[in-house]
């Protein structure tokens, strides 16, 4: 299955989409005040894994893990990169070498699944954020966020023709 496939490539998609993704998050922060997911949370998650717990009432109120904040960033960037190999394992390998914006947006799209139905629910905030202050609000981030997800898997995909 994956015979042939460039890991360079694949990690420098993933590595480049997801500091799309950080940028327009920053972005987000600086102009607008608008907080983006704490990867600390996510890293306190995968720590307590290793302890069987996949699922908490509120992650915040979780106890601390040591080195949680670099396992949470770490696991953010890993994301990225499984998400770019499933994109370049679904598109034709022509895809590469005239990269298209709308599949990979669509795919950015689709990926907001991840989030909305397995890692919100288990950090303790509903299905699709329902339990938290502003669901819509919410939701609405996840999806933009993920849409420039795949913008950055094309941005990161262009750059590359480049090298």
């Amino acid at each position: 299955m994956f015979e042939g496939i460039d890991w360079v490539t694949v990690i420098a998609i993933g590595v480049g989409a997801t500091a799309v993704l950080d940028v327009w998050a920053l972005l987000l922060a600086k102009v607008f005040g608008i907080s983006a997911l704490n990867f600390c949370m996510v890293g306190r998650w995968v720590s307590l894994m290793r302890k069987g717990q996949f699922k908490h009432a509120a992650i915040a109120q979780a106890p601390t893990q040591k080195y949680e904040c670099v396992i949470g960033w770490f696991t953010h960037y890993v994301i990225g990169i499984v998400f770019s190999l499933v994109f370049l394992l679904l598109v034709s390998s022509s895809w590469l070498a005239s990269p298209s914006l709308v599949p990979a947006l669509l795919f950015g799209l689709a990926t907001v699944c991840m989030p909305l139905f397995i890692m919100q629910p288990a950090l303790g905030l509903g299905i699709a954020a329902s339990k938290t202050p502003k669901p819509a609000l919410a939701r609405v981030k996840s999806c933009v966020s993920h849409c420039v997800f795949g913008v950055g898997i094309y941005i990161s995909s262009i750059v590359l023709l480049l090298f």
